[in-house]
């Protein structure tokens, strides 16, 4: 899955450039990187719903079938888009924490409302 890989790349060259300033905070700043990850299982989650759901031919209308790729194709184009809202928001994030400590609850206040619009998306697939 594509969200999870951007969103890890960018919040990771955020944290290796953060960690040659402050490497105690690395630990603390690899958030943005589990919460790009938790987006890859929802699409894996859904998918394997559909799979599942796909068993008989002959009960498999098309109708079901559009439900299914939207369902798919709602839940990976949301995802995407939440990978990189979270992918640029953890790498600036990342930065601008370790040269102003107080910033760490905006990080992942709007890291969280980033990582909220996938979850609506896989709420809605899983419908």
């Amino acid at each position: 899955p594509m969200s999870p890989a951007y969103g890890t790349a960018k919040s990771g060259v955020g944290i290796s450039t953060m960690a040659v300033m402050k490497p105690d905070l690395i630990m603390k700043s690899i958030i943005p990187v589990v919460m790009a990850g938790i987006l890859a299982i929802y699409g894996l989650v859904v998918s394997a719903l559909i799979a599942q759901g796909m068993k008989d031919p002959e009960t498999y209308s098309i109708f079901f079938g559009f439900c299914d790729f939207a369902a798919g194709l709602s839940v990976g184009l949301c995802g995407l888009a939440s990978g990189f809202a979270i992918g640029i928001v953890g790498d600036a994030g990342v930065r601008s924490t370790a040269q102003q400590p107080k910033l760490f609850v905006g990080m992942i206040l709007i890291l969280i409302f980033a990582e909220v619009l996938g979850l609506y998306v896989f709420i809605f697939g899983i419908i």
